[in-house]
């Protein structure tokens, strides 16, 4: 027997709710922050969002009891460092910056060592702007994640995809390509305000079975949020 149509416009946001979340992706939302210390590196074009979702992260996890120090990485783009250490002095957290033009990969590395000699439990490092067509480019970025790894010896560490949630499905090409050289653990949308849907996030975890785990919906440091994909999807049909 087949159930009857939906007859409101509520009763049809429920069942797009329920189709979209079965095709969305089933793994773990939490950060898995249980190294010692754990360590988040966040990827992503330029203007994506990863400095000001760095910062944001630092402050919400400083919030939470814990001691982050974030790594600024981001060593090839102009005043990259600079912005990266605002945003950990609004935070209220320490910092750890390499010098311009560094390799991002030792900066990380030199982070990591740093965090553990004193005493921080979580690092939160910006990794330098990568267009994903730059294929050498995102080796680069590669070569961030096997230095981490041997860092944290071998101990698991999130990767996550900053993307900006204005692009649209933009953000599919983005992702498949950064996955081909990162394995990416997640996502952060980044810019999503009531005039970004961000609905490509869809068909991304669907695609790459890659789960969003945060959500920056406006601009000051506290506006970063768990992604929650039941309340994600009804937003958009009701905008």
């Amino acid at each position: 027997m087949q159930s009857r149509a939906p007859r409101t416009r509520e009763e049809a946001v429920d069942a797009l709710v329920e189709v979209a979340t079965t095709v969305m992706s089933n793994k773990p939302r939490e950060l898995q922050l249980a190294g010692a210390p754990a360590c988040v590196l966040l990827y992503g074009v330029n203007g994506a969002g990863k400095t000001t979702t760095a910062g944001k992260l630092a402050f919400r996890l400083r919030g939470e009891g814990r001691r982050p120090l974030v790594v600024a990485a981001d060593t090839y783009r102009a005043a990259g460092i600079e912005q990266m250490v605002i945003w950990a002095e609004r935070a209220g957290v320490a910092h750890f910056e390499g010098a311009s033009g560094a390799d991002p990969a030792s900066v990380v590395y030199e982070g990591v060592q740093l965090a553990r000699k004193r005493g921080h439990d979580v690092v939160i490092a910006d990794t330098a702007g990568r267009l994903q067509t730059q294929r050498n480019l995102l080796e680069e970025l590669a070569k961030v994640g096997r230095v981490t790894a041997k860092a944290l010896d071998g101990a698991p560490y999130e990767s996550l995809l900053v993307l900006d949630a204005v692009l649209g499905l933009t953000n599919l090409v983005q992702a498949r390509e950064f996955n081909k050289s990162i394995p990416i653990t997640g996502l952060a949308l980044a810019k999503l305000d009531s005039s970004a849907k961000g609905g490509s996030v869809i068909a991304i975890e669907s695609e790459l079975n890659v789960p969003a785990k945060l959500a920056g919906v406006g601009e000051t440091i506290e506006d970063l949020a768990p992604f929650q994909p039941a309340s994600f999807i009804r937003a958009i049909f009701k905008r």
